[in-house]
């Protein structure tokens, strides 16, 4: 299971969906799989709390089990909390995190660029605020080009088997 993690913007859909598609495993988008009630609030700029993303959180947990167990995936999710992370983790399943970071301003210029989403970029603070780096996984600057980040993910991949 491969989780590629960072606050919005930061481009884990992107990297994502290319890695998922050149290790011919399904992507999920953990944006997808969001409530109504919270997708609204997030429209509304209003950043989301604990409370709000524990049954989220839950319910992706279940799924990495069942996406394991069908031969594994890719998970674009920003999991910007180490209990996140945790939850996430709570299966068991090896997951191999990627951390995608890259400045304020970079993030915040691709989140004003971007269209057809509901996250918008006066939440950015809010996340960025909220991320907890991990202190594992692969961490990559998103300056680098799509290419050289999911080169660079297979690449670590085939050495950690």
């Amino acid at each position: 299971m491969i989780i590629v993690m960072g606050v919005s913007g930061c481009g884990k859909t992107s990297v994502g969906m290319q890695l998922a598609k050149e290790l011919n495993l399904p992507f999920f988008d953990a944006d997808d799989f969001h409530s109504k009630e919270h997708v609204e609030k997030m429209k509304n700029n209003q950043a989301l709390t604990d409370e709000d993303r524990w049954p989220w959180l839950q319910g992706l947990s279940n799924n990495i089990k069942a996406w394991e167990q069908s031969g594994g995936a890719v998970l674009a999710c920003s999991a910007l909390k180490e209990s996140y992370r945790q939850l996430l983790s709570a299966s068991e399943i090896p997951i191999f995190w990627v951390f995608l970071y890259g400045s304020f301003d970079l993030i915040q210029h691709r989140l004003e660029q971007r269209t057809h989403h509901y996250m918008s970029s006066t939440l950015l603070q809010s996340q960025m605020d909220t991320l907890e780096i991990p202190n594992y996984g692969l961490h990559l600057d998103v300056e680098a080009s799509l290419a050289s980040l999911v080169f660079e993910i297979n690449s670590k991949l085939k050495i950690h088997g």
